[in-house]
């Protein structure tokens, strides 16, 4: 990804916490949400509006739809949010941030190289359909491309991400999601693009399936376990007629 501009990005305008606030003592929160969360960059002109909760994205402003959609459509029957309220807010936080660049004389952002971790969503089972989740963490500046190999070809179809979403120390993380069906001669990469890498970088995944005992190994299981069973039945067999003969001795009557 080539660099177009000078400033990589304006980030975090608009954003309110919601969290237990009160006395003197220490309050820890037990839950988080993050309200109105606003990203605009100038790399080619994009922008984001999502509401947070618990690190997870309840819904985001399609900025091209002008629709709200819900990460899970089934609240958008308990809920409502209307989308002009996002598209204003990108729109002030492109005014904040072309003022930003000049202030700043156009100074580039600095590239950190994100984190890629793949595991499956449940256990893998062979034949049964499961998800593969691509978490990427320490993205910043959030301008970034994750993308599906199967044995090493593009996946276009059966993946989905989430919008960017906001950490503390004001980077971001991205969580791609890939559906497919585990065999034993398949391998999948996820693939991510991004400023902070030298390259595009491949973090790999395939089934761990269990190598299977070959006839030999279970044949020597199978007759070291039998010879233990009788080892321990003769051995006993010797401590019972051991106990036996002792207590038959310590019951006959001495001398008179």
């Amino acid at each position: 990804m080539a660099l177009s501009r000078a400033l990589i990005l304006g980030v975090l305008a608009l954003t309110a916490m919601l969290s237990p606030c009160g006395g003197d003592e220490d309050i820890v929160a037990d839950h988080i949400g993050a309200y109105g969360v606003v990203l605009y960059q100038s790399y080619e002109s994009r922008g984001q509006y999502t509401h947070e909760f618990d690190g997870d994205e309840e819904f985001y402003v399609d900025l091209q739809k002008k629709q709200t959609i819900w990460r899970i459509p089934a609240f958008a029957e308990l809920k409502s949010f209307d989308p002009q309220g996002g598209l204003q807010d990108i729109a002030t936080a492109k005014h904040n941030l072309e003022i930003l660049i000049k202030d700043s004389n156009s100074t580039m952002a600095t590239n950190e190289a994100p984190d890629m971790t793949v595991f499956p969503k449940s256990p893998v089972v062979l034949g049964e359909p499961n998800t593969l989740i691509c978490f990427v963490d320490n993205i910043f500046p959030p301008v970034i491309n994750i993308t599906w190999l199967h044995n090493g070809n593009p996946v276009t179809e059966g993946v989905s991400e989430t919008s960017f979403l906001s950490k503390t120390d004001h980077s971001f993380l991205k969580i791609a999601y890939l559906t497919f069906l585990p065999s034993d001669d398949d391998v999948y990469d996820c693939k991510v693009e991004h400023w902070g890498l030298e390259e595009p970088y491949l973090k790999h995944w395939e089934p761990e399936i269990p190598v299977p005992m070959s006839e030999l190994t279970e044949t020597v299981v199978c007759a070291l376990g039998l010879a233990v069973g009788l080892v321990g039945i003769v051995v006993g067999t010797i401590f019972i007629i051991q106990g036996l003969r002792s207590g038959s001795a310590s019951r006959r009557p001495g001398p008179l």
